[in-house]
């Protein structure tokens, strides 16, 4: 009798259970059929920072199968749907002027050795295209992100560099400025402006992106940087991990002014996690994210929409988002709120690869220009650690004919557009 009435309880608690899933299944159910069609592309993931921190880049030393001490894991990732991650070479601003190169070169390398040891999960992939074929081969394309300026050293050849290496974006500043922008913690008055955004070479580098194919990041910029790129680039910027500013008025942050200038330049925000840019405290849901995504649908369309969790690279995310396996609660929850199936494709990765697809062709249409090869003046790097060979010992003089002749090529390029609208 009583095995009776376990059974019976036990029939009742998994009809009740089955009842609640399917009353959720739905648009879970329809999330994940949209993320086998369409890539889910990623913006930031710190998971190399990750192994150089736990493990100091010893890869024979970590089985990403197994590891749990990250947001990051291949079960977790496939659970998520990950079709492409940009992974972020990152190392910290105490770097700079000291060893940036060289570190972020090993988290370059780190992020390489990680695609060999894992073929069958990953595939390295460099542009759109690539990107499309990883996904068709159910991989996780794995692209690099290097997230602050100070990673390049001010040296455009270093810049060049580095893209050989397989890096698709870079991002200006990190928290620190460099010798030639301004970053995001200028906006919040804690830090002094030392270039009104961009330095003439500042200036110079958005061009040597443009010509090279890499696409432009301004997370962690200040305002006029973001106004400033957004004027000189010819090819769409990114925002790879920042918000809605007025959902959660933290300068990292993407104010709506900014986001409207996107859609018209037609570039992406990608959506960042970190409960302090969601909720501007340290709790925050799921759907407090989604917030970010409506206000930014609202203002400027999902056109402009994508994900940038910044996984591994914060100490808090929301509940309902602990790590990269939950990302498909979102797209359901995105979908409840009504988004419609082409806005949910277009975030998940359709957004990404228009993006990167432009900044490919504006590369293709200057590839008859010559790279920029004026350095940037020894007086703006001068320091103990580094040498000033190259440099004639007038440096000053023949910088102010570098910026003189930069000025006017920017006054041209001006004109041009002005007399064509």
């Amino acid at each position: 009798m009583l095995s009776k009435v376990i059974s019976a309880v036990y029939w009742t608690l998994w009809v009740t259970s089955c009842v609640v899933t399917s009353a959720e299944d739905p648009y879970l159910t329809r999330a994940l059929r949209l993320m086998s069609e369409t890539p889910l592309i990623d913006g930031h993931n710190d998971l190399p920072w990750q192994l150089r921190e736990q493990f100091n880049n010893q890869l024979n030393k970590v089985d990403l199968n197994k590891l749990e001490t990250t947001h990051t894991n291949i079960p977790k990732m496939k659970e998520g749907r990950l079709g492409a991650q940009f992974w972020s070479a990152y190392v910290p601003c105490a770097t700079q002027y000291k060893d940036a190169v060289r570190q972020t070169l090993e988290q370059i390398d780190v992020i390489h050795r990680m695609c060999d040891k894992y073929p069958e999960t990953f595939m390295f992939a460099t542009s759109s295209q690539e990107i499309t074929t990883a996904f068709r081969l159910n991989k996780t394309a794995s692209l690099i992100g290097v997230e602050g300026g100070h990673s390049i050293d001010s040296s455009l050849g270093t810049l060049r560099t580095m893209y050989q290496l397989g890096v698709r974006y870079l991002t200006l500043t990190h928290s620190c400025n460099t010798p030639w922008a301004d970053n995001w913690l200028v906006d919040t008055g804690s830090e002094p402006s030392e270039h009104n955004g961009l330095s003439p070479f500042g200036k110079q580098l958005i061009l040597e992106m443009n010509r090279l194919g890499m696409l432009i990041d301004l997370a962690h910029v200040t305002v006029e940087v973001m106004n400033q790129a957004l004027d000189m680039s010819k090819a769409p910027v990114i925002f790879s991990h920042s918000s809605a500013y007025s959902v959660c008025p933290n300068k990292r942050n993407v104010p709506d002014e900014v986001l409207r200038r996107v859609k018209e330049t037609k570039g992406i925000v990608m959506v960042n996690f970190y409960n302090d840019y969601v909720t501007c405290s340290e709790t925050a849901k799921l759907s407090d994210v989604a917030d970010h995504f409506d206000h930014i649908k609202k203002v400027a369309g999902a056109g402009i929409i994508g994900f940038g969790g910044d996984y591994d690279g914060v100490t808090r995310v929301p509940e309902g988002l602990e790590d990269v396996s939950k990302v498909p609660k979102l797209v359901a929850e995105l979908l409840r709120r009504g988004w419609t199936d082409e806005e949910v494709k277009a975030a998940l990765g359709d957004n990404l690869l228009r993006v990167l697809s432009e900044a490919e062709k504006v590369r293709d249409n200057l590839r008859s220009k010559s790279p920029d090869d004026v350095p940037i003046p020894h007086n703006e790097v001068e320091n103990s650690c580094r040498t000033s060979y190259g440099y004639p010992t007038d440096a000053g003089a023949v910088h102010s004919l570098s910026t003189l002749a930069l000025l006017l090529t920017l006054a041209l390029q001006t004109l041009i557009t002005l007399t064509a609208l």
